[in-house]
């Protein structure tokens, strides 16, 4: 898979700069261990959101900010996704990559989704349908209207953020929204259209047809 591959290329230059000359290279075995690591990294961490099939054919992964215009503009067509062919889940990880109140939604929605996972979608709807920056009394807004208990941003919620952003590094993420759809990332606020061929695609090739 061509994120195992980046992945290893990032910890090759990583041990070459620590210690100042070439790494040897991997053994088959340890590029296997590495490709395990990164797809659970991707599609089995639990800290992280998803919402969509229980058992899904197809995991597409979202690197989104609440305050991104253009990470708004795309949830709703992910959730259309879900609720149009129900062998897809979408895994939600938040990337705050604008400012103080990026971190703050986001540490908000990871620690709810810890606590309280049904009221995760609720929550993660009415931060998205907000125009413009989120601030400190936005966020409490949109706690009350979903209908979320609300919580104090917790330690743990920083740790995955921390691996978030680090895991977009590796995989290559330039920034949001950015999808993982197959062995595809699709960068940007895509059309409907496109979004759509891609998940067939990739959603046919589950299927083995």
């Amino acid at each position: 898979m061509k994120y195992a591959f980046i992945l290893i290329l990032s910890l090759f230059s990583g041990l070459a700069l620590a210690a100042k000359e070439e790494p040897a290279p991997f053994s088959a075995e340890q590029q296997k261990q590495l490709e395990v690591l990164i797809e659970q990294a991707l599609f089995n961490d639990p800290a992280s959101p998803r919402f969509g099939a229980k058992k899904p054919l197809l995991t597409l992964v979202n690197f989104t900010d609440y305050n991104c215009p253009y990470c708004k503009q795309l949830d709703p067509m992910l959730e259309k996704i879900v609720q149009k062919y129900p062998d897809v889940a979408v895994i939600v990880k938040p990337l705050p990559f604008k400012g103080e109140s990026s971190v703050l939604s986001a540490r908000t929605v990871l620690t709810t989704w810890r606590q309280h996972p049904e009221q995760f979608l609720a929550l993660h709807e009415k931060l998205m349908q907000k125009k413009g920056y989120h601030d400190t009394a936005s966020i409490a807004v949109a706690v009350e209207k979903s209908g979320a208990t609300p919580v104090k941003p917790d330690e743990k919620s920083m740790e995955t953020l921390s691996t978030n952003l680090q895991l977009a590094r590796i995989v290559g993420v330039q920034g949001t929204p950015a999808t993982i759809i197959g062995d595809e990332m699709i960068p940007g606020a895509v059309p409907w259209e496109t979004l759509e061929e891609v998940v067939k695609e990739k959603l046919a090739a589950a299927r083995g047809k």
